[in-house]
């Protein structure tokens, strides 16, 4: 199933794509000025992607409750299921993603990344994954030495 990562933000949209392999891959943010020129941008990925589910990161405290934005994202999330009806969208936590996007990277590569929004795509990328990651069924990792044999 071809999915969609959305780290939301008021300037820009960080963006990651997966498809049916459930690597998430960070893709050119939406940087645009004006808001409808970002949803033009979103139409068109989500038409030449064939997405077929959202996954959006929710800004929880570190106590998990909601954070100050939420209610941005929530705004943002209501507008993304008005202009996308049929896709389903999947909030995930996304508590340190940009400060993990971040790690290892100078001040001054950071604030260039975070203005290029390639450090907005990256957290969606992290958060796409972490929802692919997930999905994935537990494997019993308990080990049945009786099927061992002999050596």
């Amino acid at each position: 199933m071809n999915r969609l990562g959305i780290d939301y933000g008021e300037k820009r949209w960080g963006i990651s794509f997966s498809d049916e392999l459930n690597i998430a891959t960070p893709q050119p943010a939406i940087i645009e000025n004006e808001l409808e020129q970002k949803w033009s941008s979103l139409r068109r990925l989500v038409e030449e992607r064939v997405v077929r589910e959202f996954v959006v990161g929710y800004p929880y405290n570190m106590d998990g409750s909601a954070g100050f934005k939420a209610a941005e994202v929530d705004s943002f999330i209501s507008e993304l299921e008005d202009r996308h009806p049929g896709i389903p969208v999947k909030r995930v936590d996304e508590r340190l993603t940009s400060v993990t996007a971040g790690e290892g990277w100078s001040e001054k590569k950071k604030r260039e990344e975070r203005k290029s929004g390639k450090l907005d795509s990256k957290a969606a990328t992290l958060i796409l994954q972490d929802y692919l990651d997930q999905l994935l069924p537990i494997e019993n990792t308990q080990v049945d030495h009786d099927d061992w044999g002999e050596y």
